[in-house]
Order: C-alpha cells, then structure tokens, then sequence
C-alpha cells in the first residue's frame, strides 16, 4: 500500500482517485472547489488544505488540472507542491497542458530532487471512471517505473513517448485528431441531410467501412440526436487546440485545419457554448451553412 495525493477531483480527477483507493492505496486529496473536496472526501479520500499538504502526505502526487497555469500554480505558488514535495518524490501530471511549459516544469522540480512525468490521458469521464484511459507518458524510464502499478490502474493502454514533454506532445496530437474528425463527421451529416438523405442511415452504413472511427460510433450518435451535454466541453476542446496551435508557432509549422477548427469552435463560444459538448461543433456548421434550399 503506497501512500499517495491527488488534486484536482472534478470530473476527471474524482473516478481517477476512486480507481486508486480502490486498488487499496491511501489518497490524500486537494481540490480549490471545496464542494468536490468534499464528495472525495466521501468516497474515501483524505481531504487536505492545500497542494504542500498533499504532497507532505505522499510518495507520488497526480494532478488533473485545467490548463497550464493551473499547473504551475499547484506546483510553484503559494503553499504549493514543490514546498511540501521531499526529494525523490514523484509529480505526475495527467493534465493536459503546453508541451513547453511541461520541460520547464520538470527542470524546475528537477532542482528540488524531485521527480516528474507528464501523462496526460485519452478516454474522457467514461475512461477515468473505468479505469481504461489511454496514458502518454514523457519523462525518464526509471521514473516510471516508480509509479506504473499506479497509473496501471487508471489506465489500459500506458505508453512510454519520450522524454519530458513527449506525452503532451502526444496528447495535443491526440486533440488535433479528435477535434478534426468530429468536424469532419459534423460536415458529413450535413451534407446528407441538406441533400434529403437520412444522416443515421447513413452513419450505420459508414460504420462498417474505412470511414468508421470511435468519434463517428459514440459522438455521431449525440450529434444527430442533438445531445450536447458535455462529456469533453467545448472549451476545453479550445484550450487543448490553443496549445497545438502555440506549439506549432514555435516549431514553425502550419496547422491550417486545426485553425480553421478553432475558428468554428469560436462561433459557438461566442453564443454562450462554452460548456456544449465538443460535438456542437455542428452547430458552426449549422450557421454558416444557412437555412438551406426550400
């Protein structure tokens, strides 16, 4: 039984503790929404007053925050984990953030002697309440080694990317292929639609071909049953594809329909859909398209 700290237990980080208590570790717990701090609480996680206590209590502190300055102040601001962390601690950040940012972090916390991967996952609440997230892993070999009986247990797929910011960097790929194969879907559906053709007959018929993907069996069927409740919001669909598009400035890549995707979920954020699943990506497509032939 390994001590061990969680914070972040909203809708990711609350099943993803769950799944380690339940594979009888201990869980001390910090969440700034003190509502969530409670019901973890209730579940068996041992409430803390900050990030330094957590990390005071434990051997490896996971975090699933929402974006990189979420991060770097669990880490670096005021009580935070790099004040309670012992060396030879390990931080494994399961957040998805800036590949960039995510070296810095490690090099600072490497200074403290305190170890850290960034894992951040694919599965979404489904996958974390499960236990079979797929985890991208960046960082030293040795390091996870440490913790990967732990993070076997939140995930079923564990790969091992590189380097410290790998596993970010895979995630961000990661988002730009589900953020463009849900735009694709979307248009798609229109165009079957505006021509008369009924788009669930059709999504059937494509799920037995090269067209088939996870998005078009589960998110195909929100979409045209118009199910925008979130399962990944819209704004965080942004914030994962703000980091592709500031990663690919650096790099000096072009990313043009990565872009242009952003620029649809723009439309609807503009309308007060922040929180719409990322699947409403429909909607901007809806809009532009107008109102159709007679």
């Amino acid at each position: 039984m390994a001590s061990l700290g969680f914070i972040g237990l909203g809708l990711m980080g609350a099943p993803m503790a769950r799944n380690l208590l339940k594979g009888g570790h201990t869980v001390s717990g910090f969440d700034i929404n003190a509502a969530a701090a409670r019901a973890a609480a209730a579940q068996g996680v041992r409430a803390c007053g900050s990030p330094k206590a957590v990390a005071q209590r434990s051997q490896a502190v996971f975090i699933v925050v929402p974006d990189t300055p979420d991060v770097e102040q669990v880490l670096f601001g005021a009580e935070g984990v790099a004040e309670g962390a012992a060396p030879g601690t390990v931080v494994v950040d399961m957040s998805s953030i800036s590949p960039v940012e995510s070296r810095r972090f490690a090099e600072r916390l490497a200074g403290r002697g305190v170890e850290m991967l960034d894992a951040p996952v694919s599965g979404g609440q489904v996958g974390a309440e499960a236990g079979t997230l797929s985890i991208m892993v960046g960082g030293e070999e040795a390091t996870l080694a440490r913790v990967r009986p732990y993070l076997e247990l939140l995930g079923q797929t564990l790969t091992h990317i590189g380097g410290h910011g790998a596993g970010q960097t895979a995630k961000v790929a990661n988002q730009i292929i589900v953020a463009l194969n849900l735009e694709a879907i979307c248009e798609a559906f229109l165009f079957v639609t505006r021509a008369g053709v009924d788009p669930d007959k059709v999504r059937r018929a494509l799920l037995g071909g090269a067209a088939n993907s996870r998005l078009l069996e589960l998110k195909g069927e929100w979409i045209l049953n118009r199910t925008f409740k979130p399962g990944f919001r819209i704004k965080d669909q942004q914030k994962d594809l703000n980091n592709a598009l500031n990663a690919a400035r650096e790099l000096g890549v072009a990313l043009p329909n990565t872009a242009a995707t952003q620029e649809l979920y723009n439309v609807i954020r503009a309308e007060g859909g922040a929180d719409l699943d990322h699947s409403a990506i429909i909607l901007a497509l809806e809009r532009l398209a107008g109102p159709g032939r007679p």
